[in-house]
């Protein structure tokens, strides 16, 4: 199953979270994200159901190896285009806004180019 782009950043944000706070609970995603608690809900149950998460015995949302995966991911994407966009001259804030939602839609092999130059840029 493809997972769509509000579900990779469901998953990116439960990543940023437990890093963030060493926990995630459904409403330190939609406080993070700035959505309602039902539609949180919705989207953890969808997660859930696919395999991206799982709970701990304190209800706690986990990510699964498959969920883990795609967040890292997700989140490599958004760290290295928001450095390449600052890098170009791009505010910190526009560069942060901009690289969350390119990050879903760019290739592998744009990507990886991009990563290239910005280690060609500081040799």
């Amino acid at each position: 199953m493809k997972l769509l782009e509000s579900g990779e950043m469901y998953l990116e944000t439960i990543l940023i979270l437990k890093n963030r706070y060493g926990y995630v609970r459904s409403i330190d995603i939609a406080n993070e994200l700035k959505y309602s608690k039902p539609s949180v809900s919705r989207a953890v149950s969808i997660l859930k159901e696919n395999g991206y998460i799982t709970n701990d015995p304190h209800g706690m949302i986990l990510l699964t190896d498959k969920g883990m995966e795609i967040a890292s991911s997700i989140y490599d994407r958004h760290k290295t285009l928001t450095s390449y966009l600052i890098s170009l001259g791009v505010s910190e804030e526009t560069a942060q806004t901009d690289a969350c939602r390119m990050e879903h839609v760019i290739s592998n092999e744009t990507l990886q180019k991009i990563k290239e130059h910005m280690l060609d840029s500081n040799e």
